[in-house]
């Protein structure tokens, strides 16, 4: 099945703050960073006769591991670098993919993650975790400058970059603060474009699974001219890009397309904690007892009493050989915790959730610079674009607990005498609505970045500076339309009927009036359409955001003195940036508050909270706005300490960087490294270590605030229970994040008894504190009792002039460890037994020894998620690629594996009679395992002539499932941030250059 995409229908002052440079020194031992990469293959043939410029020299090539440009300057810090042929070869539809696959990538979101969330605010959004740490501690800049958020959190969306024109991409793999200021713990992934590129080139393709669905297509062109002698130079580029998704499937075990692999795998809790047997157990098919399809009673007398699609009662088909206890608690005799296994399958909604989100693409991008002088360039860049996507959280919308009359004139006449009988008024019901059409989110995020600079080269006190200045202005608007929603009040009172005058209408009088219209939730019985338009208005939940980022920046580089073993190198800048949003939603969702758009539209309930909101069914939005600004300098040096034929070459290099951020005060950041090329022929050594920092993010700081009252609070300082408000915020009061992060490595570099060999081996070791992590309510008032300071400002239980409040916010008080290697290695063999091309293979490795998170809360414990395969970090990951090139044809294969692992470390595995007691920190299992998965994937060009090529992918070529990740409910039992979900896919295109 497809999907379409659907339109929405809605679519400071800098501070004056002098900051001191901070200079570093230190000795370590490493290689250059360049060695990490494999000496890209020979450009292809069409390139050539197009008179492409040869490539630029190495002393004109930045490397995103450092800010200092020096002929011959290798930095410490690990550098991956993924070149314009490596990208062209993998033929994704979107860059991200591509570097997504990369083994240290771990736990990026895109198009088939987040589809099973209503409000997160993030399907679709395309962003990059280094590491494992999150999106946020990573890094994203395009040509060396940030990019506005596309989301609260700050991250941008890769799938609103100029692709096309995408040159390479350098992911730094280290923390680089000191370097680029606040985000990058786990690294950098630099997009280089092509700011020279000249001629004209072109590429469409089309793709589509071996399921039929996923439809696929892309266009993208680019034009680049000189003018005026070659001062003048203009760079024009456009793409459009669709990917139709897949999904979604239906209610049961059916999946989109003929995909057979969906078995509601769960982990179904026996209650059982200390008789010697596991408390859960890996179990296929499982079902909730709370709900069926089309009704189920689920307490009470008439307890097991089923419908069908025709309204008829018949007996619910329970698995596990299950008997409704037919008690108020709604007890099954035989089953588990809320779950049976087997029986009637019919009512989960896991099945139902899209597999991945249709997703399109509109950019356009132009350059245009001019050299006013032979070393000096003044630009202007603008990158408009627009995304949008659309999934399927899950099919209808399940209600469970509903109390329903008797008397209700749509139950069938054997149940109102069954209730008769049993001298029952009402009783309890569960439903997945499936006669409600199915909730459909929209997202429209749309992309407006200027960036003017000047630079290039000057010559000051006998030395040669290179220098770079630039302003940026970034706006991001985010519409999130959410379609056939109910409100939770209206859906109430619409299903609670009765007959007046012999016609069934609403039971309420006032919702009568404020036009009820009564729904029949006993069967298959369709809505009428006053009905829908009541439960469901039209002006669904929706949430519009408003993110600007202002960034200037101004940085130097050059080569003041020289040393005995080499010029000193020296890097030196000042930036600052401002960063703001501003979100409104649907009164309905957010309440009516001074943020609010137009009530207008919303007219007044009676049945709904005006004041709170939260009245939808899943889509509360909520009103929030917040800004700060950030001021800071940093200064790197490199230090060459030895130049010898017989000890080889070695160099320092430090850096140091001093950040205001409004909302903090001053950070410090920092990084000491150095580089040592031994007199081993093509052995060097690197070795980093860095203070690195996160400042919190727009959300963490100014969230859109909530209010809901909770009774029956336990106050722990007076040992009684009390009625509070519960106000969700953000927390201005929190501190940045920071990690300290230390790397070494040992690189084999193209020697000279074998040229076209390169390895590369890597350690780690990242740990980053005050990691801001959210807390319940519960959890700040007992902290504070407990002696912790930093959460008692955030509540108040005995406030004589108001009501009780606590503010459930964020703090200072997690931390994550992790640590780890990598392994690169290349290979090029030039005319490979006698023929004529290049045989190139490249393999990356990555091996995660472990991640820690440490909530640091009290009752907790630490919790290691490497080898986790439910989660997002493998302990074994890998890819390989091999080809073959020459003038007329080329071919390559590529393999990406992961390997075996655990639903969770925290599980103790036993047999039954052998288990110890389970409790919350580690509960006992039966079957604690999820295989890993290998993926093997094929594709080939075809020259056709010097200027036009024919090319083919085949990504899965073996069609391999993805394996169960079990949960404790019957969501949708599959990972998809290291599972692929979709299966063999075939993609042909046609490029051009000239």
């Amino acid at each position: 099945m497809t999907m379409a995409i659907r339109d929405p229908r809605i679519f400071g002052r800098m501070d004056g703050i002098a900051i001191s440079l901070i200079a570093l020194a230190a000795v370590l031992a490493c290689a250059p960073v360049s060695a990490q990469t494999a000496t890209p293959p020979p450009a292809p043939v069409s390139d050539q006769a197009a008179g492409t410029p040869a490539p630029a020299s190495v002393s004109d090539i930045v490397v995103t591991g450092t800010r200092i440009t020096s002929s011959g300057f290798n930095a410490p810090t690990p550098t991956t670098v993924i070149g314009e042929e490596q990208i062209l070869k993998n033929a994704q539809p979107n860059i991200f993919t591509t570097v997504a696959q990369l083994p240290s990538l771990q736990g990026s979101t895109g198009a088939s993650t987040g589809t099973f969330s209503t409000s997160s605010g993030a399907q679709g959004l395309s962003s990059f975790s280094l590491r494992g740490l999150g999106t946020i501690r990573t890094l994203t800049l395009l040509d060396g400058q940030r990019v506005v958020g596309a989301n609260v959190t700050g991250v941008p969306d890769i799938s609103q970059f100029p692709q096309l024109l995408i040159k390479r991409v350098d992911i730094v793999t280290g923390g680089a603060s000191a370097s680029y200021g606040s985000d990058a713990v786990g690294g950098v992934i630099n997009f280089i474009t092509d700011t020279k590129f000249t001629g004209f080139k072109a590429n469409v393709q089309t793709g589509v699974t071996t399921y039929g669905d996923d439809g696929q297509v892309l266009v993208q062109a680019a034009v680049g001219k000189s003018f005026a002698n070659d001062k003048l130079h203009v760079i024009l580029s456009g793409e459009y890009a669709k990917e139709q998704g897949v999904g979604p499937g239906n209610f049961g075990e059916d999946l989109a397309g003929s995909r057979d692999w969906y078995r509601a795998t769960t982990l179904v809790d026996t209650g059982i904690r200390n008789n010697g047997s596991p408390q859960f157990l890996y179990r296929d098919h499982g079902q909730a007892y709370q709900y069926t399809k089309y009704g189920l009673i689920s307490a009470g007398p008439l307890q097991g009493t089923a419908f069908d699609a025709n309204g008829q009662p018949f007996a619910f088909q329970y698995g596990s050989n299950g008997v409704p206890a037919k008690n108020a608690a709604g007890t099954v005799t035989g089953c588990y915790v809320g779950f049976c296994v087997g029986g009637d399958q019919s009512g989960h909604v896991g099945s139902g959730t899209s597999l991945q989100s249709a997703i399109q693409r509109l950019n356009g991008y132009t350059r245009i610079s001019y050299d006013v002088a032979p070393d000096m360039e003044v630009y202007m860049t603008a990158n408009v674009a627009q995304v949008k996507t659309h999934n399927q959280p899950n099919p209808g919308a399940s209600k469970t607990g509903l109390t329903i009359q008797c008397a209700n004139p749509y139950l069938p006449a054997s149940i109102s005498a069954a209730c008769a009988a049993n001298g029952i008024t009402t009783f309890s019901y569960g439903l997945s609505n499936a006669i409600l059409p199915n909730i459909q989110v929209n997202t429209d995020r749309r992309q407006y970045r200027f960036v003017g600079g000047l630079k290039g080269k000057a010559d000051l006190i006998g030395t040669s500076w290179t220098y770079d200045a630039s302003y940026e202005h970034g706006t991001n608007i985010t519409d999130i339309n959410v379609d056939n929603v109910s409100l939770t009040g209206r859906y109430n009172q619409a299903i609670n009927a009765t007959r007046i005058n012999g016609q069934i209408v609403c039971a309420d009088a006032v919702a009568r009036a404020a036009g009820c219209q009564p729904i029949n939730i006993f069967g298959g019985a369709t809505p009428s359409a006053g009905a829908l338009a009541y439960i469901t208005p039209e002006a669904g939940p929706f949430q519009h955001t408003k993110q600007t980022q202002d960034a200037a920046a101004g940085s130097i580089s050059g080569e003041p003195i020289t040393l005995w073993a080499g010029p000193v190198a020296l890097a030196a800048g000042i930036e600052w940036r401002r960063e703001f949003y501003r979100v409104n939603a649907d009164p309905y969702g957010a309440g009516v508050s001074a943020l609010s758009p137009n009530s207008a539209l919303y007219p007044s309930d009676p049945n709904l909270n005006s004041t709170v909101g939260s009245n939808w069914y899943a889509g509360n939005y909520k009103n929030g706005t917040g800004r700060y600004t950030v001021l800071e300098s940093f200064l790197e040096l490199n230090l060459p300490i030895l130049n010898s034929e017989t000890l080889g070459r070695a160099n320092i290099n430090g850096a140091g960087r001093a950040t205001r951020y409004s909302t903090s005060g001053v950070v410090y950041a920092w990084k000491v490294g150095g580089t040592w090329e031994t007199p081993l022929d093509g052995f060097r050594l690197r070795a980093v270590t860095s203070r690195d920092v996160r400042a919190p993010n727009l959300s963490e700081l100014f969230a859109a605030p909530t209010t809901t009252t909770v009774p029956n609070f336990t106050d722990p300082f007076r040992n009684t229970q009390v009625l509070i408000i519960q106000n969700t915020i953000g927390n201005s009061a929190l501190r940045p994040e920071i990690a300290r992060s230390t790397e070494a490595g040992i690189v084999l570099s193209r020697p000279k008894w074998l040229p076209g060999l390169s390895l590369s081996f890597d350690y780690y070791d990242i740990k980053v504190n005050d990691v801001v992590s959210s807390l319940s309510a519960a959890q700040i008032v007992n902290l504070c009792f407990q002696g912790n300071t930093d959460t008692c400002s955030a509540f108040n239980l005995q406030n004589a002039a108001g009501p009780n409040f606590v503010n459930v916010q964020s703090f200072n008080l997690a931390s994550i460890k992790t640590k780890g290697f990598d392994i690169e290695g290349s290979y090029q063999w030039r005319q490979p037994l006698g023929m004529d091309g290049t045989f190139s293979v490249r393999a990356l490795a990555t091996h995660v020894i472990k991640f820690v998170t440490d909530p640091g809360l009290p009752g907790t414990i630490p919790v290691d998620t490497a080898g986790a395969n439910s989660g997002a970090i493998p302990d074994w990951k890998w890819l390989a690629t091999e080809s073959y090139d020459n003038d007329r044809f080329s071919i390559t294969l590529q393999q990406r594996w992961f390997s075996d692992g655990v639903i969770g470390h925290q599980y103790v595995v036993c047999k039954p009679g052998n288990c110890p007691v389970s409790t919350a920190n580690n509960p006992t299992i039966d079957y604690n395992r999820m295989k890993g998965a290998f993926y093997f994937d094929v594709g080939g060009a075809l020259n056709v002539t010097k200027q036009v090529s024919m090319f083919f992918k085949v990504d899965n070529l073996f069609d391999h499932d993805p394996e169960p990740s079990p949960q404790t409910n019957t969501g949708l039992d599959v990972n998809p941030a290291l599972y692929d979900t979709l299966g063999r896919f075939y993609r042909i295109g046609v490029r051009a250059r000239f």
